[in-house]
């Protein structure tokens, strides 16, 4: 578990500062403002760590970084990766920290000169070789599963490593024996979102959709389906794990209200559970935001969340908590001035309300 980090000039984060972490942290802002940046970022560094000392050989934590890091946001250098000052585009590079729940730390930095090589200024992260952190994008993988293997055979840019890393997950085969009862009951509740669940036929070496007895095509199948269909996958296979990390960009993605409210309650569950799942997820979505404050508020539940400052200082991040209340944010914002509107045109007397 994740329980602070600190980004600095890193793309459009100017400084976000986070600690007190919890078992669920939301990111919210607007379009363009970096809330895909910083779970990227996050999930880079993690995964860079795990995969550096998984299997017999430990690697170069240094080398899966660069690679992580070239792979996932997909520059020509990772210096682009600095921002750009105004005046003096060199003046400072980009800082990252990372300290895990056992106080395990890692800490590095670099300049927009950087093309290759990246030295750690404190690395003791402790091993995580039996925990995995996977990053779930807006998009399906599922009807591109081939296509985006390939893709990475060919070592060329289109899909970054997050979707690389989610297919590999996804391409592991479920093992026998019970599995964790937790897994298993949000497995029961993810497949009754929508009837049915998918997996990987060997016969037609394709992913399907089966519901009623029925077989479906994957590339017939709702991407809400699929959507529910990777994470329940996930959990099927084992690779979701005590004391894995998940960062689910935009969780509301092709689903409609109903249906992120329940998702919102499954992944609430799990992450209470004694998988002890953490979980990073991205919106501007008023429903999720609405529906993880009223879970915080019934549960007692400190539920973070991060968004940009307001006018000058939007690029320095401030953190609130979800248990205390709302936020105050333009995603909020928008939600009370529709209402105001629909007041207003109502009842035309009362629309000052508010």
């Amino acid at each position: 578990m994740i329980k602070s980090f600190e980004l600095e000039k890193f793309g459009p984060i100017s400084l976000l500062k986070a600690d007190n972490l919890g078992k669920i942290n939301l990111i919210i802002a607007e379009n363009s403002k970096g809330k895909t940046f910083i779970l990227k970022a996050l999930y880079s560094v993690l995964k860079s760590h795990e995969e550096a000392h998984k299997g017999k050989n430990i690697r170069d934590f240094s080398e899966e970084l660069r690679d992580k890091l070239y792979w996932t946001f997909q520059v020509e250098e990772i210096g682009d990766l600095v921002t750009r000052g105004k005046e003096n585009p060199n003046e400072r590079p980009l800082k990252l920290s990372m300290t895990l729940e056992d106080s395990s730390s890692v800490l590095f930095s670099f300049g927009r000169t950087t093309k290759k090589l990246i030295k750690p200024e404190l690395y003791e992260l402790s091993p995580r070789i039996n925990a995995n952190s996977i990053f779930l994008p807006p998009k399906e993988v599922l009807s591109l599963f081939d296509v985006i293997k390939k893709s990475e055979e060919e070592k060329r840019f289109g899909f970054d490593a997050t979707y690389i890393d989610l297919v590999k997950a996804l391409d592991i085969k479920p093992t026998k024996g019970r599995n964790y009862p937790e897994a298993a009951e949000a497995r029961k509740d993810l497949e009754a979102l929508f009837g049915g669940y998918v997996s990987y036929n060997d016969k037609k070496k394709a992913w399907v959709y089966e519901k009623d007895r029925q077989t479906f095509s994957i590339n017939s199948t709702a991407e809400g389906v699929k959507k529910i269909g990777i994470l329940d996958t996930l959990l099927g296979n084992r690779f979701l794990s005590p004391g894995s990390i998940l960062f689910i960009d935009e969780p509301e993605a092709n689903l409609h209200p109903k249906a992120i409210n329940q998702f919102l309650e499954i992944l609430f569950s799990l992450s209470k559970s004694k998988l002890g799942i953490q979980i990073f997820m991205s919106t501007h979505s008023y429903f999720v935001i609405k529906k993880l404050c009223l879970l915080a508020r019934k549960h007692s539940e400190s539920i973070p969340v991060f968004m940009p400052g307001k006018e000058k200082e939007q690029a320095t991040w401030v953190q609130e908590n979800l248990q205390n209340s709302m936020p105050d944010n333009e995603i909020i914002g928008e939600s009370i001035r529709l209402f105001r509107e629909e007041i207003g045109v109502l009842s035309p007397e009362t629309a000052w309300i508010g």
